[in-house]
């Protein structure tokens, strides 16, 4: 199944993607409500509508997708060790996976407010390198008797409600200084963040899984009708069950909580062709670029590249005597 949001004639809709057609939950329910249900609760919410589907459907054509949840929070993982070793070459100037990347899967908190829908114009910070970047987020449903709090790996897979593309555009430029204080990244990736097209539910990928968990569905991305870099979800180090687990690890897991599979390889973004070719071949993206992603049994997103937006200016940090108390 397909869990959407929508707006139509000044409203908001949410509820089943059908056919070419969305129609909403019975009941005024939110996707908020579902997730927060559960994947187990989904086939008797689907009865309850397919009856009417037929005459209460809106053709995907009529409706502007959003994203398809508002997160509850928003994790981002690096899992794939290509990824690693092209965006070090990049960074450092050599490739290198730290010993510390095997050990355990590695993320970095973003911006759950700064969250843009397929087909939306994307308006970067003032930057050089303004890059996507190609992944597969996992969203997290309600399980019952369970508080999402220190799951073991199979725990953590039952709480998989569904899955959507994720793009962290990043501005590189501005990652790699703010990174050289040994924070972030943080103002490099929070300015946008797509999600869509959809929530494609966990039930639809049970044949592809591996007997690892491993989730061998293809990815690609385009920049101008070009293809850049297609990679196999399955590439991932750990598979999406243990990054729940490990998120949950003295901490909790929601309904809600998006969990990224961090940059596919291959192209996944321009910093690890970057770091391979030794140059910014090919460019950074500009203004007017079109950035499409595909992935198999989800769907696909777009965006377009919009002008920087102006902001206020901050000087820089001013010099202090350190005195320890007040003159």
């Amino acid at each position: 199944m397909r869990i959407a949001r929508w707006a139509h004639r000044g409203a908001v809709g949410e509820g089943f993607v059908i056919g070419d057609g969305v129609v909403p939950f019975p009941r005024g329910l939110t996707v908020a409500d579902v997730l927060a249900a559960g994947l187990a609760e989904l086939p008797e919410l689907a009865a309850e509508v397919e009856a009417d589907a037929a005459t209460s459907a809106v053709p995907l054509a009529e409706v502007d997708l959003l994203a398809p949840l508002v997160p509850a929070s928003v994790r981002d993982f690096v899992a794939f060790e290509e990824h690693v070793e092209g965006v070090t070459a990049s960074v450092d100037g050599a490739s290198h996976v730290a010993d510390e990347w095997y050990t355990f899967p590695t993320f970095y908190f973003t911006n759950p407010h700064s969250i843009v829908a397929t087909g939306d114009v994307v308006r970067p910070p003032a930057t050089e390198r303004l890059d996507f970047e190609l992944e597969v987020g996992a969203v997290i449903g309600g399980v019952a008797g369970s508080d999402g709090r220190d799951l073991t790996p199979a725990e953590a897979a039952g709480h998989i409600f569904g899955y959507t593309i994720f793009n962290d555009w990043s501005a590189r430029d501005i990652q790699g200084r703010e990174m050289k204080v040994r924070l972030g990244p943080a103002k490099g990736k929070d300015f946008a963040t797509t999600l869509g097209p959809w929530i494609t539910t966990a039930d639809e990928f049970e044949g592809l899984v591996d007997d690892e968990g491993f989730l061998p569905i293809g990815m690609e991305v385009f920049v101008n009708g070009v293809r850049i870099g297609h990679d196999l979800l399955s590439n991932m180090g750990w598979p999406f069950g243990d990054l729940v687990a490990y998120a949950s690890r003295d901490s909790r897991v929601v309904p809600g909580d998006v969990l990224g599979s961090g940059t596919a390889g291959n192209g996944g973004c321009l910093a690890e062709l970057w770091g391979r070719a030794g140059e910014l071949t090919p460019p950074p993206l500009a203004e007017g670029d079109e950035v499409i992603m595909r992935v198999e049994g989800i769907g696909e997103i777009r965006n377009t590249v919009g002008r920087a937006r102006p902001v206020p200016e901050i000087p820089p940090a001013r010099t202090r005597s350190r005195a320890r108390e007040r003159a």
